[in-house]
């Protein structure tokens, strides 16, 4: 199906927009069966526990999930009567701290599912009725899309808050597949060049990706995978957490003030080896995977360590779509082709990061592998807007987070879902953040002889 960029008023005809109707709906019952998986996974008394100051209980998310739907799809796309106007201010993110939650007189997890699935009935009434053309807000059904992300990546919050708890495990999954493939050289050269960065045309795109706009970015070297747990072990053997001068200032002093030692959820044994804690379950620490529950600091500790350094964000993105053998800029590295079980570890299929060449089919051009999935990805730069950034639906999505205090994350993780996961999406946090699925590779610059 083709779609027109959100703000035009050439939609669909008719048939077109039935198919997106449908496709719609499939999302949105997608999303919330993840949700339903992840709430339903524990009792009504962990729903309500806040297994960490860092995270929401699960219950405020599930409400918070429903908030948010109402307000855009039922209130303001259908123009419905509110369903709950009273609790708007409990599921307002901007008004309640993630540790200040659990105090909040929070709709039971009872009444959280009841409220969900009434707003959701509401929600697929809208979806049969409005016309996905004109209004921005509903052109190429973005609100909907909107939602579907939101879901999406509030699913992935749980997914973390559930690494979080303690207590029996309750998550299952089948274990990574192996590589399928040898990962071929440790780096790859990105010749220089221009490519066009972010998105002007992809209709569910936030408005932090937009709009597309031409970038120069000079020739580089780039990690064909991820660092794996065996090189950070390296790290951490030759004293990389003692010594100061592979940290930057403030990567130093929160490494002293959280006396960090290795990866979140690590340890190490009387016989010196390293376990890490998954879900619930302790396991020795796998070699080939890449390295998870890293924060920006300790990656670019890494980095420095070995005589490297972070991609910035628009190296990542060139590496990510830029098709060497056309000159032209793809949707994600393998293509235009969506993602499939084929091409990415997405949608905590596996609940852990896959080894390189676990997944061929989304190899770069350049042979960089899973480029998408397995981890987030730090990067260097700081979280700002495009040149030409329009706050879209509202601020406090994207551009009240612009700033020096944030860094980009790029990829996604295992536990992305395919809905979010393209090579223009853009994740930022705070760079000492650990509880994220994030990971990192790493670059150099490519000297004049390596270039030419």
């Amino acid at each position: 199906m083709s779609f027109s960029p959100p703000g035009t008023s050439v939609g669909p005809d008719r048939r077109d927009e039935d198919a997106l109707r449908d496709r719609v709906a499939r999302e949105l019952d997608r999303a919330r069966r993840r949700t339903r998986h992840l709430t339903e996974a524990v009792d009504d008394g962990d729903l309500r526990r806040q297994h960490s100051p860092l995270m929401s209980p699960l219950v405020w998310d599930l409400a918070h999930v429903g908030s948010q739907e109402e307000l855009w799809l039922v209130r303001d796309v259908g123009g419905r009567v509110p369903l709950r106007p009273d609790i708007d201010d409990l599921y307002d993110a901007f008004r309640h701290a993630r540790a200040d939650r659990p105090a909040l007189p929070l709709l039971s997890p009872v009444e959280a599912r009841g409220y969900v699935a009434s707003v959701r009935a509401k929600v697929l009434d809208v979806l049969a009725g409005v016309p996905l053309r004109g209004r921005r807000l509903v052109a190429d059904g973005f609100a909907f899309g909107m939602i579907v992300q939101h879901e999406q990546q509030h699913d992935e919050t749980m997914l973390a808050t559930h690494q979080l708890r303690s207590g029996e495990p309750v998550l299952t999954a089948p274990p990574v597949p192996g590589p399928s493939v040898p990962p071929g050289p440790d780096e790859v050269l990105v010749p220089a060049g221009t490519f066009t960065m972010g998105t002007s045309v992809e209709p569910w795109a936030l408005d932090n990706e937009r709009p597309g706009h031409p970038v120069r970015v000079p020739a580089f070297h780039l990690d064909t995978k991820a660092v794996t747990n065996a090189r950070f072990v390296e790290f951490i053997e030759d004293g990389g957490y003692e010594r100061p001068e592979l940290w930057s200032e403030e990567g130093w002093a929160a490494c002293l003030a959280s006396a960090l030692r290795a990866p979140l959820f690590w340890r190490r044994d009387g016989d010196g080896r390293w376990w890490r804690r998954v879900f619930g379950r302790w396991e020795p620490v796998s070699p080939e995977e890449p390295v998870v529950h890293v924060s920006f600091h300790e990656a670019e500790a890494f980095a420095t360590w070995c005589g490297r350094r972070l991609p910035t964000e628009a190296e990542w993105e060139r590496a990510a779509r830029f098709d060497p053998r056309s000159g032209e800029t793809r949707r994600y590295p393998w293509g235009d082709e969506a993602p499939t079980d084929r091409h990415a570890n997405l949608g905590q299929r596996h609940l852990r990061p896959a080894p390189a060449g676990a997944f061929p089919a989304g190899t770069s051009p350049l042979g960089v592998h899973q480029l998408l999935g397995d981890v987030w990805e730090w990067t260097s730069t700081p979280f700002r807007g495009y040149p030409g950034f329009a706050a879209f639906p509202y601020r406090e999505y994207s551009e009240v987070f612009f700033g020096e205090e944030y860094r980009v994350l790029r990829g996604g993780s295992f536990g992305t879902d395919h809905a979010v996961a393209r090579a223009t999406f853009r994740n930022w946090d705070y760079p000492g953040r650990r509880q994220i699925f994030a990971g990192f590779r790493c670059a150099r610059d490519a000297s004049p002889e390596e270039v030419d």
